[in-house]
């Protein structure tokens, strides 16, 4: 578990790894079944500015990335396989993903002051995957009293999890008549807002199986979970609210929008543009980060993006864009280049600089492991 040449100008991706550093530059042509990574000039600069690290999700081939800075300039990439690795979510010390039938929880097995190979200052060990079955657990959240909520997109309704059961329902839209596996109205994005569940996106507001697929282009919703009213409805694929201060933040996935949104009056107003669809969003000191996929034929054929692509004469990106919400201007960037061309979510984890993460099947999880020494108790205290 160490860091290759630091002259390296690009990490190819393969199947599993645990980390790589390289300087920024263009990616080399990519090989067969490989992803090359660029990264721009001042992202190490960016991060450790912020202190903050990013963890990434691709489920189109089951992997988790975590981003990190070295203090020479490099930046370090770290994979682990999760199966259809989806949702994320942050807490100290804590990493919550969403997976094919499972929710993991990596907890950073490091005491204070400790490093983990000499470099990396969190090291994300699984402790616990709870199994749901397949759900498809998009984003995910955690409440004020710690428990895990996350958006069961196969049932249409915002979930906990359950010791007994697959999931217990907490919410669904008011109008979906029932819980059944149908992914109605594809309800995908979450905002947490003083630790409650507050605002959700959904593609549609259709009742019947798979019905939002024919509403792709218009009538993206978005609802305030707190009184189940519609937001607004002028949305194309909508996904990842977030609320910053009295506005919310979503990502208008079918136009390649980072949209702001008025709760009060559900106006909308574009902030910057996107080449590509837009997934996950985290917000960090006034600026945006975002991942971006190349569009799949089908399900995202015909959508306005593609329209708004080819009047900018631009092709579309997969990697992860960094936005000033002031000015809606890329300030740094992550593109990756090859077999991966589809991302899922994103999060920002400040107070750590440059992490790692053990993956479930490696050969590191059978060795990996710590614990707190035996307290003494003197013999005279124990009755």
């Amino acid at each position: 578990m160490t860091d290759s040449d630091a002259s390296q100008p690009a990490y190819a991706v393969g199947t599993a790894g645990a980390g790589k550093a390289f300087a920024p530059g263009e990616a080399p042509a990519s090989e067969p079944g490989k992803t090359n990574i660029s990264v721009s000039r001042g992202l190490n600069a960016w991060l450790r500015a912020r202190r903050t690290s990013l963890a990434f999700t691709s489920y189109q081939t089951g992997q988790l990335f975590l981003v990190g800075s070295h203090p020479n300039g490099t930046i370090s990439f770290n994979q682990q396989n999760f199966s259809r690795a989806m949702g994320l979510c942050w807490r100290p010390g804590r990493l919550y993903l969403g997976s094919l039938f499972q929710l993991w929880r990596l907890e950073d097995m490091l005491r204070p002051g400790e490093i983990g190979n000499r470099i990396f200052d969190a090291v994300l060990v699984p402790r616990n995957a709870q199994t749901t079955g397949d759900v498809d657990i998009h984003e995910v959240g955690v409440d004020g009293s710690g428990r895990v909520i996350f958006v069961n997109t196969k049932y249409s309704c915002l979930a906990t999890l359950d010791l007994s059961h697959s999931f217990k329902p907490i919410w669904k839209p008011r109008f979906i008549s029932k819980l059944a596996p149908e992914d109605r109205c594809h309800l995908n994005g979450l905002a947490m807002d003083k630790g409650e569940p507050r605002f959700v996106t959904a593609v549609s507001r259709s009742d019947v199986l798979a019905g939002w697929r024919e509403r792709r282009h218009e009538g993206g919703v978005l609802i305030d979970v707190s009184n189940d009213r519609i937001v607004t409805d002028q949305l194309s694929m909508p996904h990842s609210p977030r609320v910053v201060g009295d506005h919310i933040y979503v990502l208008d996935s079918g136009r390649g929008q980072i949209v702001r949104i008025d709760p009060n009056l559900g106006e909308k107003t574009d902030i910057a543009f996107c080449p590509g669809f837009l997934r996950g969003l985290s917000v960090v000191d006034g600026h945006a980060i975002v991942t971006v996929s190349k569009p799949r034929n089908g399900t995202f054929s015909g959508l306005l993006l593609d329209g708004e692509l080819k009047a900018r004469d631009a092709e579309p990106w997969c990697g992860i864009l960094i936005v000033n919400l002031s000015s809606g201007d890329v300030v740094e960037w992550i593109r990756l280049e090859g077999h991966i061309s589809e991302l899922f979510d994103v999060a920002a984890m400040p107070g750590v600089t440059c992490p790692m993460s053990v993956g479930p099947a490696s050969a590191e999880m059978h060795n990996t492991i710590s614990f707190d020494p035996i307290e003494e108790v003197p013999i005279a205290q124990v009755a």
